[in-house]
């Protein structure tokens, strides 16, 4: 049997978005302001959620925990690419490196199923609407956000006990501008067939089966709404519009990047779309959820005075 070079890497170097030395400025601007945005958008979701009495609804208590869930996300990626840009080692220990992938794959996981709880809630509202806030009160809605995290922790331990013992022990450079799995175990020099079958069966079910379970609570909510009068439809359609489109935005992009056959010619595309669901979606989803009459003038009570209003 030949010998096998099973030195453990123990940094990897982290190859970013582009090479262009001419654009470092110009990314890291632009990046710096995205995160900046995301940051200040979710915080005054969570803020005003927390701080209106009229928004005390479960609805709206979702709401701010997709925005707390938005901001852990985007803080994994975003100040660890914002660093890389203005250094010329980008590096990350192999520690770091299995730290962020556990806590991605938590947070990232944390948002499907939040997502999920959201449709069901809205299933709730629609279906029994006199009865929504004795099936939805306080301890319910605790019950499965307690649940949710407890549930993505495991699934993401599982996942980087399993990546952490691998070896390690050629290329050393990561095609991303953090830790993400597809390039990671590109890098082992060990056997992935097996773990790419639990990623195809546990990995894709911990995923997927939030997605059927918005797709069934949509096509309940359709037949529901199809038996109302036209005001009503218009309501209800606008109730959902939103939580759908995050929807789409969210699971398009993580299906396209986990779940689709890798090649040598995708790599850049993969790049791009990592960019969306890990840097855009959590800048996008206050806009998509937040632009509204109700929130603004929440925002107007809350800052009375402030500067930020007319």
């Amino acid at each position: 049997m030949d010998e096998v070079n099973v030195s453990r890497v123990t940094e990897f170097f982290l190859l970013g978005l582009s090479h262009d030395q001419d654009q470092k400025m110009t990314h890291f601007v632009g990046f710096l302001l995205t995160y900046l945005l995301t940051l200040l958008g979710n915080s005054l979701i969570i803020m005003v959620t927390n701080k209106d009495p009229r928004l005390n609804s479960p609805m709206y208590f979702f709401l701010g925990n997709l925005s707390f869930v938005d901001i852990c996300f985007s803080s994994l990626t975003a100040p660890v690419m914002l660093a890389n840009l203005l250094r010329e080692r980008k590096t990350i220990t192999f520690k770091g490196c299995m730290s962020q992938l556990f806590f991605l794959f938590c947070t990232a996981s944390m948002e499907c199923f939040v997502l999920a709880v959201m449709a069901y809630d809205r299933l709730v509202a629609i279906r029994n609407p006199l009865r929504y806030f004795s099936i939805m009160d306080r301890k319910t809605c605790l019950g499965l956000i307690v649940f949710c995290w407890i549930f993505t922790l495991l699934h993401s331990l599982l996942h980087v006990c399993i990546v952490s013992s691998m070896n390690f022990c050629g290329p050393n450079k990561i095609r991303e501008h953090f830790c993400d799995l597809p390039p990671l175990l590109a890098l082992s020099c060990s056997d992935t067939s097996q773990y790419d079958l639990l990623v195809f069966t546990e990995g894709s079910l911990v995923t997927m089966s939030p997605f059927v379970f918005v797709v069934f609570s949509y096509c309940r909510i359709r037949k529901i709404i199809l038996m109302r009068s036209s005001s009503g439809r218009h309501q209800a359609f606008s109730t959902c519009s939103s939580h759908l489109t995050s929807v789409g935005l969210f699971f398009g992009t993580v299906f396209f990047t986990y779940f689709h056959p890798s090649s040598s010619n995708s790599v850049e595309d993969d790049r791009s779309v990592t960019v969306v669901y890990s840097i855009l979606t959590p800048l996008l989803n206050p806009f998509i959820y937040s632009l509204r009459n109700k929130q603004i003038e929440s925002l107007k009570k809350i800052f009375p005075k402030s500067s930020l209003y007319p």
